[in-house]
């Protein structure tokens, strides 16, 4: 078993990310890769624009059982597109749902969601489609598995923003009492804030032990700067968190369902205010199946506990690892740099 504190923690699971290329783009897609044969998979959205693909095959009344990736991208719903790179690539492989007789007859089911970056690198058309899509996977197979997670401006974080701070891509991971491993990976992507306006602190970190506090001083002039900012780059109207939580327990769809939906507590806790109706938070749950929950009805509380937590602490990872941006798009501070981190 490995400990990177990182979704891939979770056996049998891979993250790749790829980058839309040129000097005006900002933007890119993230892969989660299951082993052969996929894992059992639900979702819940709570954002009220939300930019999904193939998100009613994992409700637990359908028939769809197990899948293969779930892709998270930029580029709203034109990034949509790649998953269809993924679906591709996953087709070339016969893996997916099987159709036919013959064993290259299969149907991948990609469930995916997106989040608005448009424009954010300067070149409104530069955004995710099915080559990257191809790209992440491809990154995503190539890893080891339990390979560590890059984080920050990569793959679908690359274009992130919380709250005009730059955003990314964040993971954490716990191995609970009983042995079952829980981990998350979120692109962190909000219309709401991270930091405290009042404190300077993340409010992820209200809930990770004693935060440390910000000098006064300090905390005055990172917001000046933010507030300094969000004027030359105007309204940034539209957003999304997106969030994998996965488990090698053995849960049910609807164990599932409920995991996704509970984790979405954690970017409450991150994120303020949060859910709004222009963001798209969207949370997918996996599940390896490879060790048994536990005992009783109640066993599932410890996994969903852990879901949550570990959301928040994976955007806190988010922001903490981003770097700051400024081009044609607009500029996009880092809280590293505001409050002198580095």
């Amino acid at each position: 078993m490995t400990n990177n504190d990182a979704l891939t923690d979770v056996a049998g699971l891979r993250v790749g990310h790829a980058r839309v290329a040129g000097p005006g783009a900002l933007s890119g897609t993230t892969v989660v890769l299951a082993p052969p044969g996929g894992v059992i998979a639900a979702v819940d959205v709570r954002g009220g624009g939300p930019g999904t693909r193939e998100t009613d095959a994992l409700d637990p009344r359908n028939l769809v059982q197990r899948v293969e990736a779930v892709t998270l991208t930029g580029g709203s719903a034109y990034g949509l597109e790649a998953a269809a790179g993924v679906m591709a690539w996953l087709e070339e492989r016969g893996r997916g749902v099987r159709v036919g007789p013959d064993p290259s007859q299969v149907v991948p089911v990609v469930p995916a969601a997106c989040l608005f970056d448009l424009g954010r690198g300067g070149e409104w058309r530069a955004r995710p489609d099915a080559s990257t899509g191809r790209a992440a996977v491809a990154a995503a197979a190539a890893t080891q598995i339990g390979a560590p997670v890059p984080t920050g401006a990569v793959g679908a974080g690359t274009g992130a923003v919380v709250g005009g701070l730059k955003g990314g891509v964040g993971t954490a991971s716990t191995v609970l009492e009983s042995g079952v491993t829980v981990g998350a990976l979120v692109v962190a992507n909000a219309v709401g804030s991270a930091v405290d306006p009042e404190t300077g602190v993340l409010y992820g970190r209200y809930f990770d032990g004693r935060p440390e506090y910000p000098a006064r001083e300090v905390h005055a002039a990172a917001r000046r700067r933010l507030a300094e900012a969000a004027e030359r780059n105007g309204a940034q109207p539209l957003n999304t968190t997106l969030a994998v939580v996965a488990t090698d327990a053995d849960l049910t769809r609807a164990q599932a369902h409920k995991l996704a939906g509970t984790a979405h507590d954690g970017i409450a806790r991150a994120v303020r205010p949060v859910h709004l109706l222009n963001d798209g938070d969207t949370v997918f749950a996996l599940a390896t199946g490879e060790r048994p929950l536990g005992v009783g009805p109640l066993a599932l509380n410890a996994v969903l506990a852990a879901g949550a937590d570990l959301v928040t602490r994976a955007i806190v990872r988010a922001v903490l690892a981003a770097d700051s941006v400024e081009g044609m798009g607009g500029t996009f501070p880092s809280y590293r740099d505001l409050y002198h981190l580095d």
